[in-house]
């Protein structure tokens, strides 16, 4: 049996050991939350409209990737699981750039727009496919690869937006030409109906003025005297 002196060290250190656990488990649940900020934060702060952006993913990804990526990255930000005000936003917009990678046409276009890119920072540089900053690209060039990816992004949004007023100022003359060709038939169509509902009238008066007219050549036809 131990002495006194020995049960309280022992105490003491089992009291410290839990103390220690505690602290590291709250180290832990910090080191968590700070990652769900910093992961909300970046999402947030991310392109939105290059999902592999908002997803943290290089273009060409398999879709294994892009799904394995998701999963991690909804659970770790999930709105339910954090009490960060930011993470419905975030979740959602991650969801969003999901979706858009799995449709085959949008990523398509996003792929498209991505190796436009590539080739116009090429050119911008006076460099070729085969210079070797484009065969073993450096930090600076996938940093400014990315930032004409924007570039092009927003352009061609701004191109369909163009586009679209474009169209609906098209459909909307070709509106306003058939309602103006609509109410020149309709009024056709109703002096037409004014024209035959009057048709009796006019065949009235005509009636009249004929029976005067004749009614006049007989009294003319009277005064005349006979010579001889």
């Amino acid at each position: 049996m131990g002495s006194i002196a020995e049960r309280d060290f022992d105490k003491l250190a089992a009291e410290q050991a839990k103390d220690d656990a505690d602290i590291l488990d709250e180290l832990e649940s910090e080191a968590k939350a700070f990652g769900k900020d910093s992961e909300i934060a970046r999402i947030l702060g991310a392109f939105k409209a290059n999902p592999y952006d908002v997803l943290d993913l290089q273009p060409g990804v398999p879709d294994e990737d892009i799904k394995k990526t998701y999963r991690k990255k909804s659970l770790l930000i999930h709105p339910d699981k954090t009490p960060n005000k930011q993470a419905p936003d975030a979740f959602d917009r991650l969801a969003q750039a999901y979706q858009a990678l799995l449709d085959e046409k949008k990523r398509a276009i996003l792929d498209e727009a991505i190796a436009d890119a590539r080739m116009l920072l090429i050119r911008d540089r006076k460099l070729t496919i085969d210079s070797d900053e484009v065969k073993d690209p450096d930090v600076e060039f996938m940093k400014a690869w990315k930032e004409k990816v924007k570039w092009v992004l927003a352009d061609n949004e701004d191109r369909r937006r163009r586009q679209m007023r474009a169209q609906m100022q098209e459909e909307g003359r070709e509106k306003r030409k058939e309602e103006e060709d609509l109410a020149e038939r309709k009024r056709k169509r109703e002096h037409a109906d004014d024209w035959e509902k009057t048709r009796e009238v006019r065949i009235g008066s005509w009636r009249e003025f004929q029976k005067k007219e004749e009614g006049k050549k007989k009294g003319t036809k009277k005064k005349i005297k006979v010579l001889g």
